[in-house]
């Protein structure tokens, strides 16, 4: 469920001071654990370590990733192949 029009998208005050401090074009990664944050147009070039249960997936943010949120490019699950050919050879 989306977040309400009236209260308006959700962002980091911290992650943002964090960007604000940076030049732009800075190799930094800023690590945050806050997945849920909206993308803004001040993060575009920026790297963005997001957690994901595990460890920091860096995210380099562009124009298209304006308007999601972090949490969508640091993937959470770690997918297991269901067999076929590299299965039946280990047999």
């Amino acid at each position: 469920m989306s977040r309400s029009l009236k209260k308006g998208p959700y962002i980091n005050e911290r992650l943002l001071n964090k960007i604000k401090a940076l030049k732009p074009g800075d190799a930094t990664v800023i690590n945050t654990w806050d997945r849920s944050c909206t993308i803004t147009p001040e993060m575009i070039g920026f790297k963005i370590g997001v957690h994901n249960g595990r460890k920091h997936v860096e995210v380099l943010i562009d124009e298209d990733k304006v308007g999601y949120k972090l949490g969508q490019f640091s993937i959470t699950r770690k997918f297991v192949s269901h067999g076929g050919r590299m299965v039946k050879k280990g047999k």
